[in-house]
């Protein structure tokens, strides 16, 4: 093949990826349930089905829970408290089944659009540290029988840590569990039975603190035994997924989670699939269990100060491997200058000075073939009945005159995983929510909701376009390339503002880039002019 129609074509190849990928989240967005199916979804989340014990063993684990359900009596979200934990950052609200029923985060940043303090917790669903037995009868007469708290129904967690003591007895076994709540959110749930049952505990179905249709990543987190990352997506559960000895059990959001961890021993995880095959975590018990939880926003700072390790549960999806290293160099600029949009841009003009080598060949061979494109038509036209010759010849010119017909697709090749990679850390870190960058972008987590930024990053690649040299012949592929800013505009028109940002200012760059070789080229081919009248002299 031709190699210049293969550079085209990769190119298209790469637009037409790229538009798949963004565009998706937007023709394709979360499907939202009718009322049928909210109410259909609601009874099956209420009727309470409880992993049962495999009845395989282990010389080296303790039995993994199945995820074979039994039925339990349905449990209403409308259940009266017996406790409400209040931090200068948060209101837990804890029912009479012992459960985390409402979390509502008290900081400006994270409220709705109506000013209302943002809740967590979605109504109808399973909550954090429900328990289910594995005995079915047993299970059902513990969710018709409340909890007794045994201290002070109002505790003030703002000052430090504070314990509440929760007992449930029933006709064969009396549990008792102990809340152990810090100002961070973070907590410690430690459940005791007077006698060995079997039971489960759940971090709850996943926090619903974000109904955006962005192309998030929702559902379940596991960190396994061997350190692996296992993410079960909404609406991807089996039901038969199972871990031992895992050390992170996340229930998770956009921007917040609740989570078990235990870096120690680890535990045994079941993942239980609701009706819409949403994933749900179960944690196995007996006796005495011990468990560090965590409920609140992944902010990486509060993680980190819990347990470094904690800081797997920010998942950022595919590109986590590139996704991570950009965080970290973020969060370190905006230590340093103290605004998200500015770290944003010094992070870019840092992306394009490590990659300004590559940037630097890959334009500058788009100029010779610029300059050859005459006498590659030539050749084209007069071997156009012989490919072979054809490419034998092209490829002779490319190696005369130093050009690589693959050298202009490098730097766009690799700018497309660093713009991924940026795209799932500009939706899912929660530090950018509420982060203001100047006059009206108050929030970069959010839209820009005047399109400033998207017009201007839609002029500034029609512009780059102007300005960079191009051998396109095809009328199709120019058509495309020549729309491809407008389409562009309109895709970003909804992003958040902080990615938008990094596309307008990767644009000036480019185009300054692009100013400066331009230059260099013609200081080239000047030189080159003048040594050539030296020689004929």
């Amino acid at each position: 093949m031709e190699q210049q129609d293969l550079n085209k074509r990769l190119l298209l190849a790469l637009v037409l990826s790229f538009f798949v990928f963004v565009g998706y989240s937007y023709f394709f967005p979360v499907e939202q349930l009718t009322p049928k199916q909210t109410t259909e979804a609601k009874t099956t989340a209420n009727t309470h089905q409880t992993p049962t014990v495999s009845t395989t063993t282990s010389n080296t684990a303790a039995p993994v829970a199945s995820t074979t359900p039994t039925s339990a009596a349905p449990v209403q979200d409308a259940v009266p408290s017996i406790a409400t934990l209040k931090s200068d950052h948060f209101i837990m609200t804890i029912d009479e089944f012992g459960r985390i029923a409402q979390v509502e985060l008290l900081e400006k940043k994270y409220q709705t659009e109506e000013g209302e303090n943002l809740k967590m917790l979605g109504a109808n669903v399973v909550k954090p540290l429900e328990v289910r037995f594995s005995d079915a009868a047993l299970n059902e007469e513990a969710f018709k029988t409340p909890y007794v708290n045994a201290g002070n129904k109002m505790v003030n967690v703002s000052k430090g840590t504070q314990t509440l003591t929760l007992t449930q007895t029933l006709s064969s076994v009396t549990l008792t569990k102990r809340i152990t709540v810090k100002p961070t959110g973070e907590y410690k749930v430690t459940i005791e039975t007077s006698n060995p049952k079997a039971y489960f505990i759940t971090p709850g179905h996943r926090p619903m603190a974000d109904t955006s249709v962005y192309m998030l990543v929702r559902g379940a987190l596991v960190k396994t035994s061997d350190n692996i990352i296992k993410t079960i997506e909404d609406g991807d559960a089996e039901g038969v997924e199972k871990f031992e000895h895992a050390k992170i059990a996340s229930a998770f959001d956009r921007y917040v989670a609740s989570m078990f961890f235990d870096f120690d021993k680890g535990m045994n995880v079941s993942i239980l699939k609701e009706a819409n095959g949403d994933p749900l975590i179960f944690v196995q018990g007996e006796n005495t269990l011990t468990l560090n939880a965590y409920i609140g926003p992944k902010n990486e700072r509060v993680l980190r100060a819990i347990n470094p390790e904690l800081t797997d549960a920010i998942e950022f999806g595919f590109f986590s491997f590139l996704s991570k290293p950009f965080f970290k160099v973020l969060l370190w600029i905006n230590d340093f200058v103290g605004n998200w949009g500015w770290a944003i841009i010094l992070f870019t003009l840092l992306v394009k000075l490590i990659l300004f080598p590559l940037s630097y060949k890959g334009m500058m061979s788009m100029q010779k073939l610029k300059d050859l494109a005459p006498k590659m038509k030539e050749v084209k036209e007069k071997y156009k009945g012989d490919p072979a010759k054809m490419n034998a010849q092209m490829m002779e010119m490319y190696k005369k005159h130093g050009a690589n017909p693959m050298g202009g697709c490098l730097p766009m090749i690799l700018q497309i995983p660093v713009f991924f990679a940026l795209y799932r850390v500009l939706l899912n870190a929660v530090e950018l929510e509420g982060a203001p960058w100047i006059l009206w972008i108050d929030n970069l987590a959010q839209m820009d909701p005047y399109f400033v930024l998207p017009i201007l990053m839609g002029a500034s690649m029609w512009f780059q376009q102007r300005i960079t040299p191009t051998t396109m012949q095809d009328p199709l592929q120019e058509k495309i390339f020549k729309f491809f800013p407008v389409i562009m505009t309109v895709f970003f028109i909804y992003f958040p503002s902080g990615l938008v940002l990094y596309w307008l200012v990767n644009n000036l760059f480019t185009i300054a880039q692009q100013y400066f070789i331009n230059h260099m080229y013609a200081k080239q081919k000047e030189a080159a002019v003048l040594a050539h009248k030296k020689t004929k002299d």
